[in-house]
């Protein structure tokens, strides 16, 4: 992995961190974008992968694209509209195919201001913990441009249409409170505590069975868009194969001898 994007793991969880302080974190190059991807594929293929926390270093959670660049019209913002078009298509717009399809469960531990790009990515994440200090904006529109990475298809099933329509229409910043009342976050910690409370929670859930929380993911993400028949399908699928898991019998065996269970992943 690059040092622009940490990977770190302890027992079932991993933790990357957007490791560009300096630049508040700024998404807007091939070496972040091929390292968002490299993760993922890593975890993917990693069956002691049980749930992935993501947080920024320093003040910021990701500022987004970087506006200097912008400006200078350079990196990714260089060039005709084509190949503009097409800097997103083989940039920054992997990111979301590669993070929505990550297969465990996922918590972003919001630990500043998360703009643009960086509070739509805060967006394709499954939970999202909130530092007092976090704040976040779907700001694009200050900037004359639109969202170019897809958060004009998460923000709608995170906060529903009309607040996702206000930030996006507004470019204005909500605080920590405001993402609590939302039900953008879960929950509003202090500064201090986020990573213990993103770490905690993240443990409670790396305890159960991988290939149910593998499987619960898929289902949630497929029922955003799938016909209620088809998911049940799927759901019965899926239940099918897990009731001839060994973790199943494990979980059954801990249920009624009253202990914690021992999950293998098969």
């Amino acid at each position: 992995m690059t040092d622009a994007l940490l990977y770190e793991q302890d027992e079932g969880v991993v933790t990357l961190t957007i490791n560009r302080p300096e630049e508040r974190n700024a998404l807007s190059d091939d070496v972040i974008f091929e390292a968002f991807i490299d993760a993922a594929k890593r975890i993917n293929t990693d069956n002691s992968v049980r749930c992935v926390i993501l947080t920024g270093a320093g003040k910021a959670f990701s500022a987004g694209g970087n506006v200097k660049h912008m400006r200078d019209k350079e990196g990714m913002f260089a060039g005709s509209p084509a190949e503009l078009r097409e800097s997103y298509r083989q940039g920054i717009q992997k990111i979301p195919l590669a993070f929505y399809n990550l297969e465990v469960p996922t918590i972003a531990a919001v630990n500043g201001a998360a703009v643009g790009a960086g509070f739509d990515l805060t967006c394709m994440c499954d939970i999202r913990i909130a530092a007092e200090s976090a704040r976040f904006a779907e700001s694009f529109v200050k900037l004359g441009i639109i969202p170019g990475d897809g958060g004009a298809w998460f923000l709608p099933r995170v906060i529903g249409r009309s607040r996702a329509a206000e930030m996006t229409f507004t470019g204005e910043m909500i605080d920590s409170a405001t993402a609590l009342d939302w039900g953008l976050v879960s929950r509003v910690v202090p500064n201090e505590k986020l990573m213990d409370t993103a770490r905690d929670l993240a443990k409670r859930i790396a305890v159960n069975p991988p290939h149910s929380l593998r499987m619960a993911k898929k289902l949630l993400r497929e029922g955003e868009h799938m016909r209620l028949d088809s998911l049940l399908e799927m759901s019965a699928a899926y239940q099918a194969l897990a009731h001839h898991a060994k973790d199943h019998g494990e979980a059954i065996d801990a249920f009624f001898e009253k202990r914690d269970g021992n999950f293998k992943g098969e």
